[in-house]
């Protein structure tokens, strides 16, 4: 008993949102969003990305289900033109993105996670679909309660088949862009 107790306090502290120094921390409640150079768990050290971490004017359970609302998603998602729910069920959900790049569009699958009890979502992409403009795309949502709302982090570890050098820090603009729509949204 005491090992399974253990294993899953380690669980959760692997899973928890990122510990922020007392300057982030004043960033963050003052409405910056603060990124992060950390990546998801499981990222690849080739890939781009990092972890963003802000506050949002709106409690947990106004945030949580916009971010499991999947045919929402392109509201708040840079690029992202569609997203189709393909299935679901109590534990994970299939969907398809498809995503403009200037005149192009790409889509990709993505295997959902949620965990309402923590109000997080992981993701990586589904191995089992074309996926023609990702070669990686791991990440997660974790919203916590914060004074005056949600503190809200949002990770990704993304690839693609451009050369890293075409979007150097694309992945990371994209971040702050994410959590600043997301909170647009939620605070309407």
């Amino acid at each position: 008993m005491l090992a399974i107790v253990t294993l899953a306090l380690a669980a959760a502290a692997v899973a928890a949102s990122p510990d922020l120094s007392p300057d982030q921390q004043r960033r963050v409640a003052d409405g910056e969003v603060v990124v992060l150079d950390v990546l998801p768990p499981g990222a690849s050290a080739s890939a781009g990305g990092g972890t963003a971490v802000g506050r949002v004017r709106a409690a947990p359970e106004r945030v949580w289900p916009v971010l499991v609302d999947y045919r929402g998603h392109p509201r708040y998602y840079p690029r992202v033109v569609s997203a189709e729910l393909v299935e679901a069920d109590a534990y994970h959900a299939l969907v398809r993105y498809e995503v403009g790049v200037g005149p192009f569009s790409f889509g990709f699958h993505m295997m959902k996670y949620p965990d309402p009890a923590r109000r997080r979502i992981d993701w990586h992409l589904d191995t089992g679909h074309a996926n023609n403009f990702f070669r990686e795309n791991t990440g997660y949502w974790q919203v916590d309660p914060a004074a005056g709302g949600s503190r809200v982090t949002y990770a990704i570890a993304v690839r693609t088949i451009l050369p890293g050098f075409v979007t150097f820090g694309a992945e990371r603009r994209s971040l702050v862009d994410t959590i600043e729509r997301l909170r647009k949204l939620v605070e309407e």
